[in-house]
């Protein structure tokens, strides 16, 4: 990976940060979905994996134009919510759980995007409005699963 300054830094460091979002996000989704029971849920899931996999087409062609790997999701981290989910997961298998477990997820990702969003203030408007969409859409998803809290 290149060391990156300046507009162009700040631009490649947010799109990085998406991508392990969006990583990390779609990893989550694949945990749980084929435990979930209410179809209704199953649909938010899919709908939300899908619009994920579109984030993630965009950030890694851009991630490209600024000749850039992208960055993957910190091992501990994503360690640690494999176990959780599995932990949690096992002692009460229910959509409530997954719908726990996702909701926290989804508002550590808002949480850590909207601190890049302002940390990277010169990144380009494109990736602004990707972070910002990635961002909307977790806290989508975290409001629709409240029903199931």
């Amino acid at each position: 990976m290149k060391e990156t300054v300046g507009k162009d830094g700040d631009t490649v460091k947010l799109l990085r940060e998406c991508d392990t979002g969006i990583k990390m996000g779609l990893s989550s989704i694949e945990e749980v979905a084929l435990q979930v029971k209410d179809k209704k849920m199953r649909d938010m899931l899919d709908e939300c994996k899908r619009r994920h996999e579109v984030l993630s087409i965009e950030v890694g062609a851009l991630l490209d134009e600024h000749s850039d790997s992208g960055k993957n999701p910190n091992p501990m981290a994503k360690s640690m919510s494999f176990i959780k989910t599995n932990v949690k997961m096992l002692a009460k298998p229910t959509d409530e759980t997954i719908a726990d477990l996702m909701t926290d997820g989804c508002n550590m990702g808002v949480k850590s995007l909207a601190r890049y969003l302002n940390q990277y203030k010169s990144a380009d408007e494109k990736s602004k409005e990707i972070a910002k969409n990635l961002i909307g859409l977790e806290d989508r998803l975290s409001n629709d699963l409240r029903e199931y809290l």
